[in-house]
C-alpha cells in the first residue's frame, strides 16, 4: 500500500483543487483574473482541506493550442509566488501543471514542490533529466495524441491494459534515469484522447493501476463525459456527476483526487470515509 507522495499522508484519499491561470481553460478559463483573485481561491481551498494546489497556465482541452514557454511562465510564476506563504501556512504542497521542462524550473525556483505533466514527459527530452537531478515528485498522465487532437477517433484494442503498460514502460525509462520510484505517481488521464466508454472501462477497472505500487491520481471534475452520461451542457453545473466521479475513484482506489469544487468533494469524502470507517 502506497503511503505517502511529496511528504503528503495518503492514509486516504486526498484533493488536488485546480487553479487555472489561463484565458481558455474548459470549464474556468479566465476565472483567475488576477493576482488578488488567486489568492482568495487559493485560501479557499486550503482552508477547505485540499492538499495540493495544482497551478497550469496551457488549456489542455481538446482542440486547445499552446502558449509561448514565455507566455506560459509569465503566467504561472506569478500565481506560484503568490500563493506559496498561504499553502505553507497550511501545509499544502504546490504542482506545476506543464510539459515543459522550462516553466518547470521557473516553477520549481518560485516555489513549486510537484511536477503534473500530461504527456508523462514525453514532450520535452530535458524535463526528466532535469527531474531525476533534483528527485522531483511527477504524475506522470496517460495521453493519446495531443491536446491538439486527442479526441479525434481515438482507439485502443484494450484500454485498460494498453495504458498500464504505457505506465509499466514510463516508469522503467524515469527509474533508468535516476528518479525513484517513490517520486512517481499516475493518472490514467481521464478524457486525454479517450472516449466515454473507455474513460468508463478506466474508472471501472481503477484496481489494475494498483498492481503499479505508486500512488494513484484521478481526475474527471467537470470534464466532457459527465455531459455525455447527464447531457449537461454547462461545465460548471457538472458539480453532482464530478462528485459521484469522485467518491467512486476513492471507493476503487485513487489516491489523489484532481477537482475544480474542493469543498464539495472534501465534504462528499470525509462523508464516505467515515461510511466505510
Amino acid at each position: 500500500m502506497v503511503a505517502e507522495f511529496a511528504g503528503l499522508n495518503l492514509s486516504v484519499p486526498i484533493v488536488m483543487g485546480i487553479l487555472n491561470v489561463t484565458p481558455d481553460s474548459f470549464s474556468d478559463g479566465g476565472d483567475l483574473s488576477n493576482i488578488d483573485i488567486i489568492q482568495r481561491r487559493a485560501e479557499e481551498f486550503c482552508r477547505a482541506g485540499a492538499k495540493i494546489l495544482d497551478i497550469g497556465g496551457e488549456s489542455t482541452r481538446p482542440g486547445a493550442s499552446a502558449p509561448s514557454i514565455e507566455d506560459e511562465i509569465n503566467r504561472v510564476v506569478p500565481a506560484i509566488a503568490a500563493v506559496h506563504e498561504i499553502a505553507n501556512q497550511y501545509g499544502v504542497k504546490i504542482s506545476i501543471d506543464t510539459r515543459r521542462q522550462p516553466v518547470m524550473q521557473a516553477a520549481v525556483e518560485s516555489g513549486a514542490d510537484i511536477i503534473n505533466d500530461v504527456s508523462a514527459l514525453e514532450t520535452d527530452a530535458a524535463a526528466l533529466p532535469f527531474i531525476a537531478a533534483q528527485q522531483l515528485p511527477v504524475i506522470l498522465c496517460h495521453m493519446q495524441g495531443t491536446p491538439a487532437d486527442m479526441q479525434h477517433q481515438p482507439h485502443y484494442e484494450n484500454v485498460v491494459q494498453e495504458i498500464y503498460d504505457y505506465f509499466t514502460a514510463r516508469i522503467a525509462v524515469c527509474e533508468t534515469a535516476g528518479l525513484k520510484r517513490d517520486k512517481i505517481c499516475i493518472d490514467p488521464g481521464i478524457g486525454f484522447g479517450k472516449t466515454l466508454a473507455h474513460n468508463i472501462a478506466i474508472l471501472q477497472n481503477l484496481s489494475e493501476f494498483k498492481k503499479l505500487d505508486v500512488p494513484l491520481l484521478v481526475g474527471l471534475s467537470r470534464k466532457r463525459m459527465i455531459a455525455d452520461i447527464t447531457g449537461e451542457q454547462n461545465p460548471k453545473a457538472r458539480l453532482g456527476g464530478s462528485i459521484a466521479g469522485a467518491v467512486f475513484a476513492a471507493q476503487q482506489g485513487a489516491n489523489i483526487i484532481r477537482v475544480h469544487d474542493v469543498k464539495e468533494t472534501c465534504q462528499s469524502l470525509a462523508v464516505f470515509h467515515a461510511l466505510v470507517g
